[in-house]
């Protein structure tokens, strides 16, 4: 049994496993994409100004760890999201390319840091994600609080999304988290509850739903938001009600993309979703009721989330307009 495509050759120097606790499973062929999901190869001179900020600041993006199809053009446009607590995760999602494993110590100087890459990049909206830290007391909430302070103050035009783990079994973590007021708190559910077993089997669904819909209970005003991949099995009506458990929750925003297979070890692509039910789905979701929808086989959680938080601020101020 090979195991090549679990060696990560990115960051130069020795080569390591990325997904050990993958290495025993059986391959899942990589399906042929289908045309409307091939990307262009970056080639932007500004992709490698934001390529070179990360590397100067050594901070670690999502966009790179996760695989991301759209890093091309996000990054053309200085656009990046920022991944805090390092980049060892200690759950091992069979969806996710992030490296398992034993976290390192969090690095006390890294809010200080991420804020001067928002300033320097001139950032109208940032992104915040992490991995997970379950070995963390707190689950790393209070980094996330400081990673949020140091931008307010280095850069306080910036809004900022946050884009959390489900801090299961952290008491109190997420009261932390809230009270340093992101604008946006985004927790993704990922797949309909029917598939956490294989997909999510670290993570459980109605405490994801729970997490949500208490960011609203402690604080009305910040928005909230979550985000499905789609091709891993899931079934219509099982989308629907996973909609309607968040409206349940209040949640604002819902974002919808295709799923890709990062090796052979990780979960197979189910099918690929075509663009026209992607579109059937964001219709669906605005149906009942979501402030903002983005539902496209290439829409990532991060994906053009500057504008779309600007269109999510506006939407809400006019429906209370309306409302009054």
């Amino acid at each position: 049994m090979s195991t090549r495509v679990l060696i990560d050759h990115r960051k130069g120097g020795a080569s390591k496993a990325r997904h050990p606790e993958k290495a025993h499973r059986p391959d899942n062929p990589i399906a042929r994409k289908p045309e409307w999901i091939r990307v262009k190869a970056p080639t932007h001179p500004v992709y490698h100004e934001t390529r070179k900020l990360m590397r100067d600041n050594r901070l670690v993006t999502v966009c790179e760890e996760a695989a991301c199809p759209n890093i091309g053009e996000c990054w053309s446009q200085r656009h990046a999201t920022m991944m805090i607590m390092g980049e060892i995760c200690t759950r091992a999602c069979s969806f996710c390319n992030v490296t398992t494993g034993l976290p390192h110590a969090l690095d006390a100087d890294e809010p200080t840091r991420v804020a001067e890459a928002v300033a320097k990049l001139g950032l109208r909206h940032v992104v915040i994600t992490s991995v997970d830290r379950d070995d963390l007391e707190d689950g790393g909430a209070r980094h996330f609080a400081r990673v949020i302070t140091s931008i307010r103050d280095a850069a306080p035009e910036t809004t900022i999304e946050i884009l959390t783990p489900d801090f299961l079994r952290k008491n109190k973590a997420l009261e932390v988290v809230v009270d340093a007021r992101p604008d946006v708190f985004n927790h993704n559910l990922e797949t309909v509850p029917r598939l956490y077993p294989s997909i999510r089997p670290g993570a459980r669904y109605y405490q994801s739903m729970r997490l949500l819909d208490r960011v609203k209970q402690l604080d009305a005003s910040i928005f909230t938001k979550s985000g499905l991949m789609l091709g891993l099995g899931e079934e219509k009506m099982e989308i629907a009600q996973v909609m309607d458990d968040l409206r349940i929750a209040d949640v604002d925003f819902i974002t919808m993309g295709q799923y890709l297979q990062p090796t052979v070890k990780h979960a197979a692509v189910a099918r690929f979703v075509t663009p026209t039910e992607f579109e059937e789905y964001g219709a669906m979701a605005r149906v009942k009721g979501f402030l903002q929808v983005s539902s496209s086989p290439l829409t990532r959680s991060s994906y053009h989330a500057d504008s779309d938080f600007a269109e999510l601020r506006q939407t809400r101020n006019a429906r209370l307009a309306g409302a009054n």
